[in-house]
């Protein structure tokens, strides 16, 4: 059956900001969906959160609300679209969840709005696990004894007929947030009441323990039809007891016998049929008894999940483009596949390579929190390899991780705890993989690793291999290998710096050998059918086989290097640019080759660029695609540090880097240099020095005094950056920024307290500077600009500041050479403009700024690289523009992820994702922002306040503005004092060690809805710890900087004035001439 014709406008909801448990992933499955419902013929109206997104680009949709994610603001929009029908199956589970009270509110038959992709019923039937469970006995499937609880006790009382260890699942949350697996009853307790407090129906799953066994996944569609396809079999490497999203997973499944796949198979069409899943993709878990055979389901998603990007990219087959066109009215039999352009969607994938995906944790960013891997998920990102076998895509994945490895150990950087070897194999961690290996170094056998580990004998066999290939190599010189010895430790996965560290040599040597040797790779194409079909798109990986399989180029190409994993630091942004970038060259007449390594993005999508290498982003690899494609040039800054790293070792090797030279990069990082620039310009900038040692940093704090900023060089997201207020504090932070970046020198600024931070992106061709946008932040100089909110305009700064920091930016940007995007941290202080930093490159407020200000600056960079000039792009004039609407950027925290990590802000950045807030003025702005994150802002109840005495004269007004709101005030003695003597009522209420009831219990038994608690210095422990970690535990709004607290004061105010309406960013700051 052809396309609805009945439906003519669609709202998609989209997944709101990037968090732990819903990254980017659905960024691309709803810039997919998005993109198809257009093409054919519907008015496509999107809500979505997060501007950093490809999704949330004007040209996506018809109408594209950057608003918060709420039945509130969904029902504004209806009320003003009046659409046809809402698909939510495409927004993961915030999409779902909104769509589920928009229904059960009565919004949706209200408006005659129909939900599609998936009916509620549907929805609750998956979602709710009692509802699932009962659906599965139906049909005669066993899911794991379990009981439902919806308080402590219910829960107690369960637990005593299952026993211990008990996993704890709530419903309708996501990424497995707030479940656990309990082995006592206090740990129990704790996890319980967590799951009960984050699950938006107050549900949690008690459920027998399967920890050990083995655990697949199954990627399935269908239609109305019945048609049905299995998509792609997942297997994970680390048996049950770890959640999915943490666990090294491979396709296809590995370790199924043909009798085991063929059950698995047939109970996940059944899993769908009683569902009544009937017009989109979902995702099956599985869960294997290997000693018995015993197979139990675990869960499913009615809608794309986190798994689908990974099985789109892992076969080729559009799982969301595909989804969307069945909730449309197509069946799988009347879309064809893409990339063989013969076979329909209900023609089943398969594939003849192995796909490797391996997480990306961020443990070192959040000190003090348990580093254990368990059901619910700590990662922030992911890579993925596509190999022959699974060694080779294993090889590939871990040294695509970004974490400074070039494989799975033997490079080098091995370091272990010889006291806790065990532990490490025995315990899942981050590291377990490279201790297995070490295990199998050191002559272990798999039965003991095995016994040790749970994980499938097959899986630790095939890494056996990889060590007895690293030992074929060991102590050999490299003039000794020949051939036949290169290609095998190639296809076992070894890089050229782990066979250069084995043989004693360096990693360019290696290359030179082993290319006269003829070892080189050839490249394969990702075809969906096993190459029983052609593939018509240039979708490759790298091996070592012997056809190649790249299509002749018939346009001059241009390598675009991808940003890598989504790390805290450098996440979506930058995937956004090099999307641009792609678009922009691709218009400008070349052929676009994009190298990345992420499944969750939009530019590893088969047809954001005219080629796509699945390749990690070293040296090696990236120069043997440049061998194969001999591009006129590489881009390398619009994928962050990643690519950068690389820039000076290309151009070394004869590659002409486009835009900025390595030599600027290198001129803004050197702060000699930079420091000689800036006097020569006559711009300020904060006393300075450099060190490689704790004692050539305590001279420089004797010169210039503290506190000092303490920053590692050449590295993204603030890593191991520190203010520190003394000696004590200076000797601890030097030892650890040199162990970060132990090739460069350690900067050290005087930091600038109480000043007000401004960033600043900007566009230079060599003759003209265009200034994109200028950003207020909201809290003060010291927090991560990434972590800050801010604001364009600036709310607060005179327009005279305005335009010096605009000349400031001018001046630097032609005289540093650069030729594409620049940012530049400005602190303002007592008027005074000072420059902290310039970064000749894109950053991560470039996805922000364009859809605040309509000027898309990563395509017109792009553009610039390519030769056009900034004087014929009819761009506004940045000096006299106005903007009509604020729009603020606030950052999203994933501290309820991890207990024991504090939350206070400070120059390393944290945060791992971001929304927009948009408003006639800074406070409504302000508001959606907050509601953007947390959904709900306290409007009234009880607010506790406890400043640092640095922020007790600051704190009376908020105190007064918090009262006039209707709020309760209570504060510790402290601040209580000085709120009292300005004549405000406060209740005064014990710290933490002065005795009990005191401000934890409070807070633990729901009496306080507001915390603002700004702390001093970096005591770990201190009560202020103890008050955030309890706010965030139990939900309750927790803002650690003055600043941004009265920012939230001035958004209560805005809300309960009813001041916050909707607006299509189509709409506003609109541009004549420019074309997004």
């Amino acid at each position: 059956m052809p396309k609805r014709l009945d439906i003519k406008k669609i709202l998609v909801i989209g997944s709101g900001p990037i968090v732990i448990g819903q990254a980017c992933e659905f960024d691309y499955s709803g810039a997919q969906a998005c993109k198809v419902l257009k093409e054919d013929g519907y008015e496509v109206i999107l809500i979505n959160s997060n501007p950093a997104t490809i999704m949330t680009d004007p040209g996506l949709a018809s109408k594209t609300y950057i608003e918060p994610i709420t039945p509130e603001f969904v029902e504004k929009i209806i009320e003003r679209e009046r659409p046809d029908a809402l698909l939510p199956t495409l927004g993961g589970q915030t999409g779902l969840n909104c769509a589920i009270e928009c229904a059960e509110a009565g919004i949706l038959e209200k408006y005659g709005v129909e939900l599609i992709g998936a009916d509620i019923d549907v929805i609750k039937k998956g979602e709710d696990r009692k509802l699932f469970a009962e659906a599965m006995g139906r049909i005669g499937l066993e899911v794991p004894r379990h009981g439902y609880a919806y308080s402590l006790k219910d829960a107690r009382e369960f637990v005593e007929e299952l026993g211990f260890p008990a996993v704890i699942r709530p419903s309708f949350t996501m990424g497995g947030a707030g479940g656990g697996i309990a082995y006592n009853h206090d740990e129990f307790v704790d996890i319980v009441a967590h799951g009960l407090a984050l699950s938006p129906v107050h549900e949690v799953l008690i459920e027998e323990s399967v920890i050990g066994w083995k655990e697949f996944e199954m990627e399935v569609m269908r239609d109305k039809n019945d048609n049905a396809v299995i998509v792609c079999s997942i297997e994970n490497f680390d048996a049950m007891g770890v959640h999915t999203g943490d666990s090294i997973t491979v396709a296809p499944a590995q370790t199924l016998t043909d009798k085991e796949y063929q059950r698995m198979r047939d109970a996940s069409l059944a899993i769908l049929r009683e569902i009544g899943v009937e017009t989109g993709g979902s995702n099956v878990q599985f869960a294997l008894n290997p000693a018995d055979g015993r197979m139990t389901v675990i869960e499913m998603n009615p809608r794309v999940s986190r798994s689908s990007a990974l099985a789109s990219k892992a076969t080729g087959f559009p799982i969301a483009k595909i989804a969307a066109k069945l909730a449309v009215g197509y069946t799988l039999d009347e879309i064809d596949n893409d990339i063989t352009k013969k076979t329909p969607a209900c023609f089943e994938p398969s594939i003849d390579y192995t796909v490797v995906k391996v997480p990306r944790w961020a443990f070192e960013k959040f000190r003090g929190t348990d580093e254990t891997l368990t059901t619910r998920m700590k990662s922030v990102g992911e890579v993925m390899a596509i190999g022959r076998t699974f060694n080779e895509a294993l090889g590939k994945a871990m040294r695509s991780l970004e974490n400074g490895r070039f494989g799975l150990g033997c490079d080098g950087k091995d370091d272990f705890d010889e006291h806790t070897f065990d532990q490490g194999l025995s315990i899942p961690n981050e590291k377990r993989i490279f201790f297995i290996a070490e295990a199998m170094r050191r002559g272990r056998s798999v039965e003991e690793i095995h016994t040790l580990t749970n994980i499938d004998p097959w899986f630790l066999r095939e890494i056996e291999k990889i060590v007895a290939a690293e030992k074929r190599l060991a102590d050999c010189e490299l003039s000794a290998l020949g051939r036949d010895e290169l290609l095998s430790a190639k296809k076992q996965g070894l890089s050229d710096e782990q066979i250069a560290y084995l043989t004693h040599s360096d990693a360019s040597t290696v290359r030179s050998v082993r290319k006269a040797l003829g070892v080189t790779p050839s490249f394969k194409s990702v075809d969906t059918c096993a190459a029983e079909f052609e593939s018509f798109t240039p979708y490759y990986y790298k091996t070592y086989d012997e056809q190649d399989e790249v299509s002749p180029a018939t346009k001059p190409r241009v390598l675009i290097l991808g940003a890598g994993p989504n790390r805290i630091g450098q996440g979506i942004e930058f995937d956004y640019c090099c999307v641009h970038a792609a678009y922009a060259l691709s218009d400008k007449g070349y052929e676009t080759v994009m190298v990345n390594c992420n499944p969750e993005t939009v530019s590893t999508d088969y047809d954001t660029s005219d080629r796509l290498y699945f390749e990690p982003l070293t040296y090696e690899d990236v120069m043997d695609i440049v061998d194969r494609e001999k591009p006129e040039g590489v881009l390398v800054t619009f994928g962050g540090q990643t690519p950068l790293k690389l820039a000076r070792d290309l151009e070394n090797s004869g590659v002409t880097i486009l835009g900025t030279k390595p030599e600027a990069i290198d001129l803004a990082e050197d702060r000699k240099r930079f420091s000689a620039i800036l006097d020569e310009l006559g711009i300020l900038y904060p006393a300075a020095g450099t060190a490689n040692s704790f004692e050539e940093a305590l001279e420089v704090a004797r010169t210039i005094g503290f506190p000092l900023l303490v920053r590692p060089s050449y590295v993204l997201g603030g890593r191991g950056m520190v203010i520190a207020y003394d000696e004590r504090y200076l000797e601890k932070y030097m030892e650890e920024a040199t162990k970060i970046s132990p090739d460069h020198p350690v900067l050290l600024d005087r930091f600038l307290e109480g000043a007000i931070e401004v960033d600043l992106d900007a566009v230079c061709d060599g003759t003209d500077v265009y200034i994109g946008g200028v950003m207020e932040h909201i809290e003060e100089a010291g927090i991560h600009s990434g972590d800050s909110a801010c604001c364009i305009p600036p709310y607060t700064l005179a327009q005279d500041t305005v335009e010096r920091i605009k000349d400031h930016a001018h001046a630097l940007a032609l005289r540093l050479g650069v030729y594409g995007l620049m940012n530049v941290q400005f602190a303002v202080k007592d008027a005074a403009i000072y420059v902290i930093e310039v970064n000749p490159r894109a950053s991560r407020t470039i996805p922000f700024v364009s859809k605040a200000t309509g000027v898309p600056l990563a395509k017109i960079a792009a553009r610039v690289m390519a030769g056009e000039k900034l004087a014929d792009m009819n761009l506004p004039n940045d000096r006299t523009r106005t903007f009509e609407r604020y729009c603020v950027k606030e950052a999203v925290m994933p501290f309820g992820r991890f207990p024991g990590a504090d939350s206070v802000l400070g120059p390393e950045m944290k945060s791992t994702g971001e929304v927009m807030g948009s408003g006639k003025d800074f406070p409504s702005a302000y508001a959606k922002s907050q509601l953007s994150i947390d959904y709900s802002m306290p409007e009234k109840g009880a607010a506790f306040l406890s400043v640092c005495d640095r922020d007790k004269r600051n704190i009376v007004h908020i105190a007064q503005s918090l009262a006039y709101l209707g709020f309760d005030i209570v504060s510790t003695s402290g601040t209580a004092k000085a709120i009292a003597a300005a004549g405000i009522p406060v209740r005064t209420v014990l710290k933490k060690h002065e005795g009990r009831p005191n401000i934890v219990d409070e807070i633990t038994n729901g009496k306080i809805d507001l915390v603002i608690n700004t702390p001093f210095g970096q005591g770990t422990r201190s009560d202020g710890y103890h008050i955030r970690a309890a706010a965030i535990r139990h939900g309750v709004t927790n803002v650690t900087t003055l600043s941004a607290a009265e920012a939230l004061v001035s958004a209560i105010g805005a809300r309960a004035r009813g001041e916050l309406d909707v607006c299509p960013i189509q709409e506003f700051n609109v541009l004549e001439g420019v074309e997004y």
